[in-house]
This record gives C-alpha cells, sequence and structure tokens, in this order.
C-alpha cells in the first residue's frame, strides 16, 4: 500500500479523509444529549494527544451540524482561517460566514475538490460514517477515555458494510487514555 501523506491523496482519491477523536471506552463521542464534559474533563491529564501536529496537516475542515453547534458553545472559534465545511440538509446555507454548508456527501465532494483541498479532517459521529460508508475517509486516530458512558452517541453507526482497517499504531497517553491509529483498507 502506498503511504498517504498530507501531500498525496490516496490512488484515486481527491483528497485524503483523515478522523481524530476522542471515545469513550464503549464507543460514544457524546452523551445523549450531545454532552462532551466527561471527555474535557479528563482530557488535560491525558497530555500531549498530537491533535496540534494533526490540525496543522489538515487544510479543510468537515464537520456535521451537531459538532458545528457544539463549536459554537466553545466562545473562540477552533479552526482558524482554515475552510469549514458543515454537512447538514437542515442547516441554514447563511447560517455563519466562516463556514461553507452543504447538503449531501456529493456536493461536499464537489466543494472540497473545486477548492482544492488535499488533507480533510473529518469530524462528528454522522460525518465519519457518512464519510466512511463513501470511501472518503482513509485514516482514523481514535484516542480513548478510561470511561464508560453506558448511553451515548456512537462513533459508527449505519455504515451499511464491513470496513477493513490496517492497524499503523498505539501509544498510552496520560491518566489511562490510549490512542490508536489506523489506515482505512481499500
Amino acid at each position: 500500500m502506498t503511504p498517504v501523506t498530507p501531500d498525496t491523496p490516496p490512488a484515486g482519491a481527491p483528497f485524503t479523509g483523515a478522523v481524530f477523536i476522542g471515545t469513550s471506552l464503549d464507543g460514544s463521542i457524546a452523551r445523549p444529549d450531545g454532552d462532551i464534559d466527561w471527555l474535557t474533563s479528563r482530557g488535560e491529564r491525558a497530555g500531549d494527544t498530537g491533535y496540534e501536529e494533526f490540525a496543522a496537516s489538515v487544510d479543510h475542515l468537515v464537520v456535521g451540524r451537531a459538532t458545528y453547534e457544539k463549536v459554537l458553545t466553545f466562545g473562540e472559534w477552533p479552526f482558524g482561517d482554515r475552510p469549514v465545511l458543515v454537512l447538514s440538509a437542515t442547516l441554514a446555507e447563511d447560517a455563519d460566514p466562516r463556514v461553507r454548508v452543504v447538503r449531501d456527501v456529493d456536493a461536499l465532494v464537489a466543494a472540497l475538490t473545486a477548492s482544492g483541498a488535499r488533507r480533510v479532517h473529518v469530524d462528528g459521529g454522522r460525518t465519519v460514517s457518512s464519510m466512511l460508508a463513501a470511501g472518503l475517509v482513509h485514516e482514523l486516530t481514535i484516542t480513548t477515555a478510561p470511561v464508560l458512558l453506558a448511553e451515548g452517541l456512537p462513533l459508527f453507526a449505519h455504515l451499511g458494510r464491513d470496513v477493513a482497517l490496517e492497524h499503523r499504531s498505539t501509544r498510552v497517553l496520560g491518566a489511562g487514555f490510549v490512542q490508536s491509529t489506523y489506515a482505512v483498507v481499500p
């Protein structure tokens, strides 16, 4: 398999889709109401997760509506001047001048391709699942927090098929966090 780097998307792909996300041990990215305090309250004790390096390697971000709305509660806009696309069938297209709203995966791919995207950070459970199902995610870095939520919003849902992964690395972070990176096998 040809290594995927920020400058070389996989063969036949217009860009590299990369996920960098935190989950509970039972695979949730948030509580049913969208709360992520279980992650943020523990996250600082994990130490350096590599997020800053990852964020510097992407030129575009794709998030779902729920993730976009959660980001709005953070106060500061965390994405700087990088282009952000929100995949949503219901968000008003003129909701926020900092984002571009796209209605479906086909429109998303067209917008990313037209803007010259090379490496795209994919975030949010439904968005990750939609892009995985469409073959548009090529690598996953999942940081697992040492907590069971019992109820929560799953990272992976409705894929419609198995997705084979190749393990690249695993490392133990502080406070019992574990981070694994995988390549998606085409």
